[in-house]
């Protein structure tokens, strides 16, 4: 998008050599970009210069073809957030925005009936001396160690030191997206993985919840054991005075009295004439 936006606003006859700004559409509000085109030959020879980038004497440009367009890309800190969830940041906090540096030709195509210009993207590769990316009037940091991120187009971000001359210098082979960071503090104490807000919040939700089911299942428990126990109590009681005393109705009243023994009492004047008889 930001490629076509920079063909269609930069005059096709803009000088060689001389970077110009490219306005973009108020949806892309918050990015910079700035281009410039070279001969691809020059651009070895001669090396070039574009805002926080520098390309040393001796880059080669892959496939090497007449006229090279380069794209700058400052994608402030607004755009540069995107980085977060396109990339594994975990344990790093960016301190700068993302910049890019992308080539395309800037050769015409002649089999087209308006010789307009049919971008495809280019590969900058370095010689003896790298690429050096300036961040020093891009980094906002407060505390910590900057380093060089190195954004890939298959995912994969690579963190290195910053350049020995400068703690703000990044170097790189070749060009793509590029961006500083520091070691989060909270990882770098307790050394491991951030997690994010919403999975703490989850988590300890299930985790009351279900600690409040558990509770609940145990005090149902001990309440029905408690239950049971006073019933047991309470049977072993009633038998017990039903055995000892029963009750019976005396006309309209119930009185006590006492349970039927094995043997009958005998009365006295029947004990006497059983024996003299």
């Amino acid at each position: 998008m930001i490629r076509d936006y920079t063909f269609k606003s930069v005059d096709k006859n803009f000088k060689t050599g001389t970077a110009e700004s490219v306005k973009l559409p108020s949806k892309l509000a918050g990015i910079s970009v700035d281009t410039v085109r070279f001969r691809c030959g020059s651009l070895t020879r001669y090396g070039a210069e574009l805002k926080e980038f520098h390309l040393n004497v001796g880059v080669t440009v892959h496939p090497c073809i007449e006229r090279v367009m380069l794209i700058r890309q400052n994608m402030g800190s607004n755009w540069s957030s995107i980085y977060y969830s396109n990339y594994d940041l975990s344990g790093y906090q960016l301190v700068s925005p993302i910049l890019g540096l992308l080539a395309y030709n800037a050769d015409q195509d002649s089999n087209s009936s308006n010789s307009s210009i049919n971008p495809f993207q280019l590969g900058i590769v370095s010689g003896d001396k790298p690429l050096t990316i300036d961040f020093t009037n891009a980094t906002k940091l407060n505390e910590g160690t900057p380093l060089c991120a190195s954004f890939e187009g298959d995912g994969r971000m690579t963190v290195a030191k910053a350049s020995e001359n400068s703690p703000f210098v990044c170097v790189a082979k070749r060009n793509g997206h590029f961006g500083m960071v520091v070691v989060d503090s909270e990882v770098d104490e307790y050394n491991k993985k951030p997690i994010a807000q919403w999975k703490v919040a989850v988590g300890s939700t299930i985790g009351a919840a279900l600690g409040a089911f558990l509770l609940g299942l145990l005090l149902v428990a001990m309440l029905v054991r408690v239950k049971k126990r006073s019933r047991m109590v309470e049977m072993e009681r009633r038998a017990y005075e039903e055995e000892a005393l029963q009750v019976s109705m005396v006309g309209h009243v119930r009185a006590p009295t006492a349970s039927g023994t094995r043997t009958t009492p005998t009365l006295e004047h029947e004990y006497i004439n059983s024996h003299l008889n």
